[in-house]
């Protein structure tokens, strides 16, 4: 069990680490920022010298895999962040130093449990690719196929495990100052990123993933999933066909090959859409890092290590939410809102539709060019507070993945917009499982859902019915783990805001 101390001191190496490479002047210089927070970010770089221009990816990268998955989003939202950091954190996403060949050549064989020769004819030395968890390297198979093989930095899944402790510690401390941070359960939010991480860090999982989003995407011909080698894929080492394509990044070089922009971001917007509304089934990773343009004009995507998924009634309510901020059906989307018990029930749905339409308004009307699904998601956040919605862990992944879409489509086609592109498909969808013969074929399965519960409650019923005269039995209580307060509380305060407020710093980066 890891001491208090030790998370302690992992949170103030981090903040420092921030400070050191001037990634707090943002927010320190911030006229917004409360007094007290300003004073904590003043005592977390105490003694160093800043430099002149901020290294974010730098500070990132010094801090470890956690911070750096937040620096490649953040890397998507020029917008948000501002060009020059924008461009200072892209290096994160295929830039970070490679591992030596040697261990990843023992990570390999280990993983596979055969000798290198016989798997492969040959294999690049030098990575084409050295992300924060995983390098890539090109290799041809014994059968003559050239492939990507993506192997775990050594030594992860060890580095990963003590941030997110410390995170978990951290969280929990957190919540217990109550009022908004109790309301934005980081405890919960912590614990969905562990699962996400943890199934990034298993690539016989996200090799699973890449091939049920292959059979799923056939309906959209213009993105494409490559081919896993099962064969050549296990827990650490993951095999793949090998894509021959210019990364959306490279605009330049895309635009020089003949491919076009607008086209590109359009595919991307519609496979978004597919995955996350009608299969329920997303890629939550397509930073400009991730996706290739094709010769033949197609959109190809890599790295399957953190998916989402949506049950068909979340996906209706995301579905009805989108396409009524798109027409303006304000009443719609808060009556949804309540549906969900996205916001609790003694508020008046009158007002939530007011807050709504004071969001959605402003942007009605305007050139395309110029509305951003990023600053409207901010917008309906913003209000989150008013009407004590608790957090939804489980759509984080969802609107971070929106947010990171609109910022990679808008780096391709500055004039597109997500709502003209959604709105059609959205229209669609919603009139086919929203229409007379959905509602019948959903009445159907639901009875006999339903039908085939009965026998099942009867033998509950006699069981959980005591005898005459008997007690009924009492309820299992879950087993909660009571977080004591240690003798330093007050330190640790400190510490935590300290974290916080460099977190915050990067986000308000411009």
């Amino acid at each position: 069990m890891t001491t208090s101390a030790t998370h302690l001191w992992r949170l103030l190496s981090w903040g420092r680490t921030l400070a050191r490479h001037g990634a707090l002047q943002g927010i320190e210089r911030d006229p917004m920022t409360p007094p007290a927070v300003r004073r904590l970010l003043r005592v977390a770089r105490f003694g160093l010298r800043q430099p002149t221009a901020p290294d974010y990816a730098a500070a990132l990268q010094a801090i470890g895999p956690a911070a750096i998955k937040l620096g490649q989003a953040l890397a998507t939202r020029p917008d948000l962040v501002g060009e020059a950091a924008a461009k200072n954190l892209i290096q994160l996403q295929d830039s970070l130093p490679p591992v030596a060949f040697s261990e990843i050549r023992k990570a390999i064989e280990k993983g596979l449990d055969a000798p290198l020769e016989s798997l492969f004819q040959s294999i690049d030395e030098v990575p084409v690719g050295a992300a924060s968890i995983a390098q890539v390297h090109k290799a041809v198979t014994t059968e003559g196929r050239t492939v990507a093989v993506k192997v775990l930095r050594p030594g992860i899944e060890e580095e990963f495990a003590r941030a997110l402790e410390t995170y978990e510690w951290a969280a929990a401390h957190v919540e217990l100052l109550g009022g908004e941070a109790e309301r934005l359960r980081p405890r919960l939010v912590v614990a969905h990123f562990k699962q996400w991480t943890r199934r990034e860090l298993d690539l016989q999982r996200e090799a699973a993933s890449a091939s049920e989003l292959r059979e799923t995407m056939v309906a959209e011909p213009g993105f494409y999933v490559p081919e896993i080698d099962w064969s050549r894929t296990a827990r650490r080492v993951m095999t793949l066909e090998w894509i021959d394509g210019i990364k959306l990044a490279r605009r330049d070089e895309l635009i020089a090959a003949g491919h076009d922009p607008k086209a590109l971001a359009t595919i991307l917007i519609r496979a978004f859409l597919r995955q996350a509304v009608v299969d329920g089934f997303f890629h939550a990773d397509l930073h400009q890092g991730n996706l290739f343009a094709l010769p033949d004009g197609r959109l190809a995507a890599i790295d399957f290590g953190i998916m989402g998924r949506i049950d068909r009634r979340a996906r209706m309510w995301l579905a009805e939410i989108l396409y009524g901020l798109i027409t303006g059906n304000y009443q719609r989307v808060a009556e949804i809102h309540f549906e969900a018990q996205y916001v609790p029930a003694h508020h008046n749905v009158a007002e939530f539709a007011t807050a709504l339409r004071a969001v959605g308004e402003p942007i009605r009307g305007l050139p395309v060019k110029q509305i951003s699904v990023g600053r409207m998601l901010e917008g309906l956040f913003a209000i989150t507070r008013d009407f004590d919605m608790p957090t939804q862990p489980h759509l984080l992944l969802l609107q971070k993945t929106m947010v990171m879409e609109e910022g990679v489509a808008t780096a391709l086609d500055p004039d597109i917009n997500m709502w003209e592109a959604a709105e059609p498909f959205l229209r669609e969808w919603l009139r086919g499982e929203l229409g007379p013969e959905a509602f019948a074929a959903d009445s159907i399965v639901e009875l006999v859902r339903t039908a085939k519960l009965i026998p099942e409650l009867i033998k509950r019923l006699d069981v959980l019915l005591p005898a005459k005269g008997a007690a009924p039995p009492l309820p299992p209580l879950v087993e909660v783990a009571v977080i004591t307060r240690p003798p330093l509380l007050g330190y640790a305060v400190v510490a935590i805001l300290a974290a916080v407020g460099g977190a915050a710093a990067v986000l308000l980066l411009s």
